[in-house]
């Protein structure tokens, strides 16, 4: 695609850009399929990706990263705000123009022998008035095909930001220059761990990566623009960008709700977000599965898009037990990485559902046997990227530019004890309280924490969040101040990982969590039977059916208040967790915590 005739201000960072990194070429990317299979090739020609079996999994490719760039780097990623306090005390921080100087010197000349990438994408539906503009500039042609499915990409994104001229500017490289005649070898390129930087300036709504090629390091429309630099506009601008996956559910009777939910990692969001539920004659359907952008309509209720076009999903773990609808989805058309590959052209990870089909190669890319291996064929962070619409659980109206009506938000973590599988909160302050003490338990020495400790991950927006924590639980308050009472979504939290005393689960999960996906509907029409706790509201006796396998006194184990854990629960937040804060918490939440207390000790 041709340079745009404008905006001026586009033009003129683009150009800034090469003059900076010193690419051998510019190019416009115009989101066609036909540019994306000519980047694939030329990507399987350089031996940086490998074809996949055409009659096994058509369209789709394998690539293999670095050892070195396998995830996010948290302590590599930072929130470079005017001030230390307006990154607040869970973000990384450094002064904003000492980083620019670090990063220019790596920029300086950065593209050499490369291909200078332009990818003009849009953040939601193209023209949606929730929806944001982004330009990421990249050398990796990785990026430009995993944004192609991630994003929309092209000319109309253009189209409208020649109207408005309003866009996010993003930039990337791998850092790996190339000499004259020199070439990447087939060899993932990146960066040294000490030059990668993840950089956010969120008072100009500006995004730096640099050094890392892989996901939310390096596709700077996910993690980096939809939740670190949107949170921040979501603040200024009075809506809410979250961690959250958006689903629509459907009764016997044709009455359609949407759900929000917020868990922190390894606790169940996507298998939530595409769930095959076993209640009959319910049904659930997916609108985003991982990102909500929320504000609120004319009349009064929080309208939420999926600012995404794609699924960039764990693959370890995912199966057609775990996880029917993702595995549909990643049949054609997809993009995987660090898994293994069959010797017939095809994928394989653990927990995929059936053994290793023989001897496979690693995402090494070496050999590997299930009988003498002790190391996973796939890396336990592979992912899988495929496009939205390749899922045949989505909602029709999961590209509605108006966005979907949010119901009800469940907040949840991995908790084995006190947490209850439902209860629901009194009220928006009650829920915001909720949302702030989210976490889950450590169960092993793993993490080097102590078994029992609870990692918080407050919203599930820890690693996530533009800006000061305690400022973004008063945006909550303050949203719900504002906001018409009546017409506030009805606020969960769930936990579906309770064990008994020996280490067995108490509740099923997978397709059962629609048991309690049944009840919150219920309550959010006003026929959900419930009865007050000292937590919040409870299922009453029989409310959700009991799975099979599960007995009434597990039910009822499920369903009771914990009121010595819950105790332990409270001195845990008011000593260890919300002291972090400092004067930036809410007194709201504080009182809440009171309140809660004094719930307890009077029952």
């Amino acid at each position: 695609m041709n340079p745009p005739a404008g905006p001026k201000k586009l033009l003129d960072w683009v150009d800034e850009v090469a003059a900076l990194t010193r690419p051998d070429t510019v190019q416009w990317c115009d989101g066609t399929t036909e540019e994306y299979d000519r980047l694939m090739q030329l990507m399987v020609d350089d031996g940086i990706a490998i074809r996949l079996n055409g009659k096994k999994r058509p369209n789709s490719f394998l690539f293999r990263s670095s050892p070195s760039d396998v995830a996010r780097v948290e302590k590599r990623t930072y929130i470079a705000s005017r001030t230390k306090e307006a990154a607040g005390p869970t973000n990384n921080w450094i002064d904003p123009d000492q980083l620019k100087e670090t990063m220019k010197g790596l920029y300086d000349g950065c593209m050499r022998g490369r291909t200078m990438y332009v990818i003009p994408f849009s953040m939601g539906p193209v023209g949606s008035n929730i929806a944001k503009i982004g330009i990421e500039i990249t050398d990796s042609p990785y990026v430009v095909v995993n944004m192609h499915i991630m994003t929309r990409v092209g000319q109309k994104v253009l189209d409208v930001l020649a109207r408005d001229e309003e866009f996010i500017p993003t930039l990337h490289s791998v850092g790996k220059p190339l000499a004259e005649g020199e070439a990447d070898n087939g060899q993932w390129p990146c960066a040294p761990i000490e030059e990668k930087y993840i950089s956010h300036f969120p008072e100009e709504r500006m995004i730096w990566s640099y050094g890392s090629g892989y996901g939310g390091n390096a596709l700077l429309g996910k993690k980096c623009l939809a939740l670190r630099i949107a949170s921040v506009a979501a603040r200024d601008e009075g809506w809410l960008a979250e961690h959250m996956l958006i689903l629509g559910i459907t009764n016997p009777e044709g009455v359609k709700k949407y759900v929000a939910a917020a868990f922190p990692s390894a606790c169940g969001k996507t298998n939530l977000a595409m769930l095959v539920p076993t209640v009959p004659g319910w049904k659930v359907e997916t609108v985003g599965d991982d990102i909500a952008w929320m504000k609120f309509g004319q009349d009064g209720r929080l309208y939420a898009i999926n600012p995404e076009a794609g699924f960039f999903g764990v693959a370890p773990g995912t199966s057609m037990d775990s996880n029917p609808n993702a595995m549909k989805s990643v049949e054609r058309d997809s993009i995987f990485t660090n898994v293994a590959l069959t010797d017939d052209g095809d994928i394989w990870w653990e927990e995929i559902g059936y053994d290793a089909p023989g001897k496979l190669i690693d995402w090494h890319g070496n050999e590997w046997d299930a009988a003498t291996a002790d190391k996973p064929a796939a890396h336990p962070n592979a992912r899988f990227t495929a496009p939205a619409a390749s899922c045949p659980a989505m909602a029709p109206e999961w590209e509605d530019p108006a966005g979907v009506p949010i119901s009800a938000i469940l907040f949840g973590g991995r908790r084995p004890g006190t947490i209850p599988l439902v209860h629901q909160a009194r009220n928006w302050n009650h829920g915001v309280f909720m949302g702030s003490i989210v976490g889950s338990e450590i169960t092993s020495a793993a993490l080097d924490l102590k078994a029992g400790t609870i990692r918080r991950d407050p919203f599930a927006m820890l690693p996530f969040c533009g800006y000061n924590m305690g400022e973004y639980f008063q945006h909550w308050i303050k949203l719900g101040q504002k906001a018409d009472q009546s017409k506030l979504p009805e606020i969960f939290f769930v936990n579906w990982f309770r064990k008994t005393a020996d280490g067995k689960w108490l509740w099923p999960g997978y397709g059962e969590n629609s048991r309690v996906l049944k009840w919150v509907f219920e309550r959010c029409i006003g026929e959900g039977e419930a009865t007050d706790s000292p937590i919040g509201w409870m299922p009453a006796q029989g409310a959700i059916g009991r799975p099979e396998g599960v007995s009434e006194q597990d039910m009822a184990e499920l369903l009771a208040v914990d009121r010595e854990g819950w105790l332990r629960e409270i001195k845990s937040v008011r000593e260890e967790h919300y002291p972090k804060f400092g004067d930036k918490l809410p007194a709201e939440l504080s009182a809440e915590l009171n309140t809660l207390e004094q719930r307890l000790n009077q029952s």
